[in-house]
């Protein structure tokens, strides 16, 4: 990636959705950069747009209306696969749910975003990155088999494994008890600043977001504060 190019870009991006009451609008002229290696935290209350706002940048949800940079590509002008193959071994997400392969191992599960992006030792590596959120000893369990603070480290080495440059991450503790949280949120934020990857991430954690380099509000799909 270009040194000069931000990973992500939002210019004016709105989102509109259909409802049994009418168009429903989400995101309303939201403008947003994020920086090389930069970390910004999304808060604001429930239904105010944060985790629309992840999927429209991660190109999950096309916008309504503004467009979406990702490393200096316009989302618009690429097609679902485009989009794919542009997110491939650069972008990563984390999700509140976790989202594991049930029928994987926490090694399978780490070792599968490095074998789609055709990196090679994928299972050697994945064996580290266990390693390096305490779960050496889980390589050869199912999800089921884990605890949820334990899933959530599998998730987040899965992400990290990759090396992304940009990270997306929506609620990465909120299924978790207070200590879990803590841990997970001291290797979240260890693991970006090792890996360089910017992150945007939602939480209603205000000490998690407290940890970020910037806050960013949300109220009724607008930016309202910058911090």
């Amino acid at each position: 990636m270009d040194d000069d190019i931000e990973p992500l870009v939002l210019e004016n991006v709105g989102l509109t959705l259909p409802s049994a009451a009418g168009p429903v609008e989400i995101l309303r002229s939201l403008s947003l950069t994020l920086a090389k290696g930069e970390r910004v935290a999304l808060v604001g209350p429930s239904g105010s747009g944060k985790s629309s706002l992840i999927a429209v940048a991660a190109g999950l949800e096309r916008p309504s209306a503004g467009r979406v940079l990702l490393f200096g590509q316009d989302l618009g002008k690429l097609d679902e696969d485009g989009r794919a193959r542009l997110r491939r071994g650069r972008v990563s997400l984390i999700f509140q749910s976790f989202h594991l392969l049930p029928n994987m191992t926490a090694e399978e599960n780490v070792a599968a975003p490095l074998e789609i992006a055709r990196r090679p030792r994928a299972m050697a590596d994945a064996r580290i990155w266990l390693d390096r959120v305490g779960l050496s000893a889980r390589l050869r369990h199912y999800p089921h088999q884990l605890s949820g603070g334990e899933q959530q480290r599998v998730a987040l080495a899965r992400a990290l494994a990759p090396k992304p440059a940009l990270l997306f991450a929506d609620e990465p503790t909120g299924n978790l008890d207070g200590t879990n949280a803590r841990h997970v949120a001291d290797l979240l934020f260890e693991l970006v600043e090792d890996t360089g990857a910017a992150l945007l991430m939602v939480t209603h954690d205000t000490g998690l977001a407290e940890r970020a380099q910037r806050v960013v509000t949300l109220r009724d799909g607008r930016q309202v504060e910058r911090a």
